[in-house]
């Protein structure tokens, strides 16, 4: 049964409304939530305020680097500081390398452009950050429901979004209601904020409908791939911190690593990949544990332990490439519009700056008796901040390397190097993107096809023991929330043109290729394994994989991530 028919048989749904409702407690969504409790109490005035957030709780499904630019944290909480907030870790040293196969270019350190400047800044678990947020975010009263997806938007007769709904518990892998089943809850606001990060579930279908990115540039994707060590005393370098540029990419693919040094002994490192790569030979995955095994990487974490995995798409479009930010009744914050920079490799400061920003709009807005119209307040403000003069600046970084890598090292130098050495704030000119991600792959055959080698159980791993060791699970007796337009279109599409992209995008080993009977393809799809990075959402060269939410509470539990 579709989810309407559930509904006319089951319903009418419960509902509850509050002044604002807030989809996602990540750092952009925690912070609109605290933002509005906090003017709330300083003008003496009630303002109710729920957060929604599909993991089991606050930080579940965080991942990020991560490094940490305390701008945004230090404006929300002046005194983070003295309430314990888990930034404990200043960075200390900053490396970038350009790799060959077995060699290093160490940039001196006079040469590292300004926005690789990490001096300030401190290496954190993002996933720590956000549920002291969340702890934050209750104390000053705000209602936080983990483990409830946020699975549709409500609107109302004009068109305008009147909050969500919640998705129904209890229905099988057949679509009927089984034992137990219990119809989504509407959450009714008269403003709601969507903070669901990259490639949110429900900011993709308020984008198209609003055509939210009319005359904007289309949005780019990477996929982040981390893992998370514990080394040996000896090789801890607290605070240290690593970019890498050049292998294992041997084409003109837009990519790097990264590894940071935390406190306690512990490492974390990962591989981010631009989704607009062309050869569907390429795997992600197999591009991040071949990087591992370059000596100057190798070296960080040998004779240490993998204790953590995990994967999340993230955006890397720039300023031209955001979305309208406003609609009837609500607005994107954080990377749900797109907010993060990718020069930096940093949106921690942004998601927690625009969650301000429309929490102080939507605050006004609901002190002055408004509801279920635009924050047009809230983009005016964007447009004034300190946020807004950063993505200036870095506003053409990934779009360089659509010419090739040595005309994208040379304008990034330029650009972010030698320009502000001239005191010049931001590029005087603006590079523009029109191709989607999904359009980038090439046909197999006019590609060379990458032979990865085999994990050694030891520095690299495979995809089942990595998702392992992201606590990742859904009920299993659930409708698959991967879900095909066309079931026909996986092979005789993907397969036969493009060699099945999907079975090697995806870094957690969801999809595979199989024999029926007789001795056809289909393609299985193992969605227990589904760790919510997004990238068969964006990557799928047909788009007819749709990640839809899964039953509340489902996905990775990332802990120390």
């Amino acid at each position: 049964m579709t989810s309407a028919e559930l509904l006319a048989q089951y319903g009418p749904r419960e509902s509850m409304d509050y002044d604002v409702v807030v989809v996602g407690a990540g750092p952009a969504g925690l912070s609109t939530a605290i933002r509005l409790k906090q003017l709330a109490a300083a003008k003496g005035t009630e303002l109710s305020v729920v957060v929604l957030e599909k993991g089991s709780e606050p930080g579940a499904h965080i991942l990020s680097g991560a490094v940490m630019d305390p701008k945004g944290i230090t404006e929300l909480f002046p005194n983070w500081k003295e309430m314990g907030a888990p930034l404990k870790q200043p960075v200390t040293d900053d490396e970038i390398l350009f790799l060959s196969e077995s060699g290093e270019t160490v940039t001196p350190h006079w040469l590292i452009p300004e926005c690789f400047h990490n001096e300030g800044n401190y290496v954190v678990a993002l996933g720590a950050v956000t549920k002291w947020l969340g702890e934050q975010a209750e104390a000053l009263g705000v209602e936080i429901f983990p483990g409830f997806t946020a699975a549709e938007i409500v609107y109302g007769e004009k068109g305008e979004v009147r909050g969500v709904a919640t998705g129904n518990l209890g229905v099988g892998k057949d679509g009927q209601p089984h034992e137990g089943f219990q119809l989504g809850m509407e959450l009714l606001g008269k403003y709601t904020i969507f903070a669901e990060g990259a490639r949110g579930h429900l900011g993709k279908q308020l984008i198209a409908k609003y055509q939210l990115d009319a005359r904007r540039d289309a949005q780019t994707f990477a996929i982040g791939i981390k893992e998370l060590w514990e080394i040996p005393a000896e090789q801890a370098k607290p605070g240290m911190v690593v970019h890498t540029a050049g292998w294992p990419l041997t084409d003109n693919s837009f990519g790097g690593g990264f590894l940071y040094h935390l406190e306690g002994n512990k490492v974390t490192l990962g591989y981010v990949l631009g989704l607009n790569y062309e050869n569907p030979w390429m795997s992600p995955f197999e591009e991040m544990q071949r990087w591992k095994t370059h000596p100057s990487i190798r070296k960080h974490i040998e004779g240490g332990k993998r204790i953590g995995y995990g994967a999340r798409a993230i955006n890397n479009g720039g300023l031209q490439s955001l979305p309208k930010q406003v609609f009837p009744g609500g607005a994107l914050v954080g990377c749900d519009a797109g907010y993060l920079n990718a020069s930096r490799i940093k949106g921690s400061h942004a998601a927690i700056k625009t969650g301000m920003l429309a929490a102080e709009a939507a605050f006004e807005a609901v002190t002055a008796g408004r509801s279920h119209d635009e924050l047009s307040a809230y983009p005016a403000a964007f447009e004034q901040s300190w946020l807004h003069t950063e993505l200036q600046r870095t506003k053409n970084f990934k779009l360089w390397y659509k010419y090739g890598k040595l005309v994208g090292n040379l304008m990034t130098g330029i650009e972010q190097w030698l320009l502000p050495k001239l005191g010049v704030n931001a590029p005087p000119w603006t590079l523009h993107n029109h191709k989607a991600d999904h359009t980038s792959l090439r046909p197999a055959a006019e590609c060379a096809k990458i032979e990865y080698p085999k994990p050694d159980g030891k520095l690299t791993f495979d995809r089942l023991s990595s998702v392992f060791i992201s606590n990742t699970n859904h009920e299993e007796n659930q409708p698959a929330h991967l879900t095909l337009k066309n079931p026909d279109v996986p092979v005789s599409v993907n397969l036969a043109t493009y060699a099945g992209p999907e079975s090697r995008y995806c870094p957690a080993g969801v999809y595979e290729f199989v024999k029926n009977e007789d001795n056809s393809d289909r393609l299985q799809i193992n969605a227990q394994n589904c760790v919510h990075c997004k990238t068969c959402d964006i990557k799928d060269p047909t788009q007819n994989i749709v990640w839809v939410t899964p039953e509340g509470g489902g996905g990775p539990n990332y802990a120390g991530m």
